[in-house]
């Protein structure tokens, strides 16, 4: 089982000649004797236990996030600019939206990683506390520069879907050699960005997200590598289809996308700030 760029896919249980329905979470994870709990690969029917998943549970779950993210993010991102309207400046309570919604959604990412089990309840509420802090997010840049959000929308959903379609067509085939390029890059921006933070913070200096040459550069290859992420993710989920995981993780899928979706339209947001200015 090849492996994912994506942080909730990396730990999902595989390896080696093992399907999902034969083995759990990986060792260091306490689950119950016989891999994955309530299902039995020989009765996965119909009325007897958890029936395997389909591409229409990926589909509706994936559907069902994605709409509470844009729920919750339109109604926080009309109120932020309302709040910006009325006081002319970025007020206490729109600021304590932005990071309650970053806050609880790193939380709960953690949490489903970690646990290893799928949750419809977690992952909805994953998707609102995002919806939070994008929509927060969105409203400032939005007064800023007007019309920035639903142009960030459209690009995002313009990279997914195109992503699909490549992914659909057979145009880049999803390989072991590619997996471990697109990881590795993932581990290398993630490094990247963590030392341009201590430097901000602690020197004043950031030139990965200060608006110049480097930054742009910089942001094109982190929607490059997320758009590759996608490849990876949706490969990932026709194996667990295949390979007859409980409809149930199809809620682990959804989560998994949405983590993409989220990191890939903040680049996108912070890439068409960098070009207005």
């Amino acid at each position: 089982m090849r492996s994912s760029s994506n942080p909730a896919f990396r730990n999902l249980p595989g390896g080696g000649t093992q399907t999902y329905g034969q083995y759990g979470p990986p060792v260091g994870f306490n689950q119950p004797q016989g891999g994955v709990p309530g299902y039995d690969p020989g009765r996965a029917t119909a009325g007897e236990g958890d029936r395997p998943m389909t591409v229409d549970d990926v589909v509706v779950k994936t559907g069902m996030s994605l709409g509470v993210a844009l729920l919750v993010g339109v109604v926080t991102g009309i109120w932020a600019q309302v709040q910006i309207t009325e006081t002319g400046r970025i007020s206490g309570a729109l600021l304590g939206a932005m990071l309650v919604g970053l806050l609880v959604g790193l939380v709960i990412s953690l949490v489903i990683i970690f646990r290893q089990k799928p949750s419809g309840a977690l992952t909805l509420t994953y998707s609102a506390a995002e919806g939070l802090f994008l929509g927060a997010l969105s409203g400032v840049f939005e007064a800023i520069y007007p019309g920035i959000a639903l142009q960030a929308i459209i690009g995002t959903a313009g990279v997914f879907i195109g992503m699909l379609v490549v992914y659909k067509t057979g145009a880049v085939k999803v390989t072991p050699k590619l997996t471990k390029w697109i990881v590795g890059a993932v581990v290398g921006v993630a490094i990247l960005m963590l030392f341009n933070l201590i430097s901000s913070l602690v020197f004043g200096f950031n030139p990965l997200r200060d608006g110049g040459p480097l930054a742009i550069v910089f942001s094109l290859v982190c929607i490059g590598i997320a758009a590759f992420s996608f490849l990876l993710d949706f490969d990932q989920a026709d194996r667990m289809i295949r390979e007859g995981m409980p409809s149930k993780w199809a809620w682990y899928t959804a989560f998994g996308l949405m983590t993409t979706l989220v990191w890939l339209y903040l680049e996108i947001l912070r890439l068409l700030s960098y070009f207005r200015e």
